[in-house]
């Protein structure tokens, strides 16, 4: 008997019962002829849509995706693929597709694990710098992973190790830095301000007037402007001179002003500086406010947290505190915030000090003399400074009772223009300890950098010590002085903060300085007017309350978070950090120095 096909049993059933499409004898599907598999082909899954046409690598997901599952599969059809294959009847020989395939290039790989990648469009071959070059910017960690390098374009090459800038950063652990002054619980918070709402704030402000000054100014040594020969850099010399930074209401011709004139509000540049600048700092301070009838006195405690120079208090990576340092890792006492702030306040006074000529015949010398200075008990040199009192007008447009505030200002030395005239000099300096401790915010080495990527330096410095530099710039604006001199200060030995070296002094005019600071001395203002409204504002609703008998002094807190970017004012007994018995007991600050006590 002849073998049944499976064609002859379906055609004998009846057409009614038939499930699907019409049987044809023929061995066509709509006039396409029947494809039967390659038997080369090897199945695999019908349909993958998840992975089908991604990379266009036929589904496999390139290399990254590819792993045993896909080794032995081929695509189904393949190898009948041909038979489908449309014969062109017309000539197209003239038309042209652009070559969109990827070609391979071979990288080049040296060094301990890992391969560099070169990029960019330097002649020659992959070079150092210059155009299309690469720069180093990492290594790798425990011999896993070479350097890491970064193209013009600022893509990543190779497979380094090594941290990326930014990475995980959110995951980072909370510091929990303490308060530049201990809250005591019987302390009423009265307000909190946050930034956001400070940095929001404006007062156009007039420029101020000159009441009196004090002092003498010596002329500024020119010689620092030139560069350095390398190797051959002047050391800062510690010098033995008078100066004096003494607070508002200890200033006998703030209190004699006080009296004559009818300015309300009194503060030195030191201390309101602080204030203008509040939004910008991360480290805590406080400021003490004293309200006295309808006289306000901005005010500071002895040895308070607001008299030294912080360093890198704005850098991502700020320095720790050895409590805040990891365990395992390399840390080194004299680079921690409280020793490195130290370090600078002292590098500032020497630095004012040794930068200016002394002679008794050529300075500038002012209607009066320092009024801090006593000859019969003082042995040391009065230093070169000047303190100029100046009058605010702080008053919005239809107050009744216009709002003058009297500011003490300081300037360091004068110097003469091309045309032979007097112009007045703000000095400060920036310190660098170690650009390759922790904390050093990415700084360059100001040895090798600062004479060639002068504005590189600056920038760096710009955003690690924001608030600094802001406050110096306020202060220089505040005394109307003509520029301000900026020293750059090195350790002679980064492991020893007992020497230091002088790299170079730039100039500044503060008001072209405050723009590139993006520093609205408007918006510092406003700050302060606020803060002004507010304790008034509390005076009055007390002083509904109180007996007429009482004495009229009030004496408030102002405490930056040490943790939060949040201003509190708190009410005070009048007779909080009168004697240094209850200083030290309640007010002394958290601060380490270099003792450790």
């Amino acid at each position: 008997m002849p073998p049944i096909s499976i064609l002859d049993l379906v055609s004998a059933l009846p057409s009614e019962d038939t499930w699907g499409p019409a049987v044809t004898t023929e061995k066509t599907l709509d006039g396409v002829p029947y494809a039967p598999y390659s038997k080369g082909d090897k199945l695999g899954r019908m349909a993958d849509w998840s992975s089908e046409g991604k990379d266009g690598r036929d589904g496999r997901g390139g290399r990254q995706a590819y792993n045993r599952n896909y080794r032995d599969q081929q695509v189904y059809g393949a190898g009948t693929g041909s038979l489908f294959a449309v014969q062109v009847a017309e000539d197209e020989s003239t038309f042209s597709v652009v070559d969109n395939t990827r070609t391979s290039v071979k990288t080049r790989g040296f060094g301990r694990g890992g391969g560099t990648i070169f990029r960019g469009r330097g002649r020659g071959g992959p070079q150092r710098g210059g155009r299309g070059g690469f720069q180093r910017v990492g290594g790798g960690r425990g011999g896993q992973g070479g350097d890491r390098y970064f193209d013009n374009r600022g893509g990543r090459g190779g497979r380094g190790g090594g941290r990326r800038f930014g990475w995980k950063d959110y995951d980072k652990p909370q510091r929990n830095r303490d308060s530049s002054i201990a809250i005591r619980p019987e302390w009423t918070v009265l307000e909190e301000i946050d930034f956001n709402r400070l940095a929001k704030l404006n007062l156009e402000t007039p420029e101020g007037q000159d009441i009196d000054n004090y002092g003498f100014l010596h002329y500024y040594d020119r010689s620092y402007d030139k560069p350095p020969v390398k190797g051959a850099e002047k050391k800062l010399q510690p010098l033995d001179r008078a100066a004096y930074n003494v607070t508002t209401t200890a200033d006998p011709i703030i209190q004699e002003l006080a009296e004559k004139t009818d300015a309300t509000v009194f503060a030195t540049a030191d201390i309101i500086s602080m204030l203008m600048c509040a939004p910008r700092s991360v480290y805590s301070w406080d400021m003490i406010i004293i309200k006295q009838e309808n006289k306000i006195y901005f005010d500071k405690r002895d040895n308070a947290s607001i008299d030294l120079v912080t360093v890198n208090e704005n850098a991502t990576d700020a320095p720790l505190e050895v409590s805040e340092a990891q365990s395992g890792t390399k840390h080194d006492p004299i680079n921690t915030p409280g020793a490195l702030a130290l370090e600078a306040t002292i590098i500032n006074h020497n630095f004012s000090l040794q930068t200016v000529v002394e002679s008794d015949t050529a300075k500038v010398e002012y209607p009066h003399s320092n009024p801090f200075y006593n000859p019969a008990e003082e042995t040391e040199p009065l230093a070169s400074k000047a303190y100029k009192y100046r009058r605010f007008d702080l008053s919005v447009g239809g107050e009744e009772e216009p709002v003058h505030m009297v500011v003490r200002t300081e300037v360091d030395a004068v110097i003469k223009n091309v045309s032979g005239d007097d112009q007045l000099v703000t000095l400060r300096a920036l310190n660098e300890f170690d650009h390759k401790a922790p904390g050093a915010g990415g700084a360059l080495d100001w040895r090798n950098k600062l004479a060639s990527q002068r504005g590189a330096v600056v920038a760096t410095e710009m955003k690690n010590n924001n608030c600094k530099l802001a406050r110096w710039t306020t202060q220089a604006l505040l005394a109307k002085t003509d520029i301000l001199k900026l020293g750059f200060i090195a350790r002679a030995n980064p492991r020893s903060a007992a020497s230091h070296i002088i790299l170079g002094v730039m100039g500044y005019k503060p008001r072209e300085f405050a723009v590139q600071m993006n520093l609205n001395i408007n918006n510092g203002w406003g700050i302060v007017r606020t803060i002004v409204d507010l304790i008034r504002s509390r005076d009055e609703e007390e002083d509904e309350d109180e007996d007429e008998d009482e004495e009229k002094v009030k004496k408030y807190i102002l405490v930056k978070d040490p943790n939060k970017s949040v201003l509190r004012i708190y009410s005070v007994p009048s007779t909080t950090f009168e004697d240094d018995e209850e200083l030290e007991k309640h007010g002394k600050d958290s601060r380490i120095d270099e003792d450790g006590e």
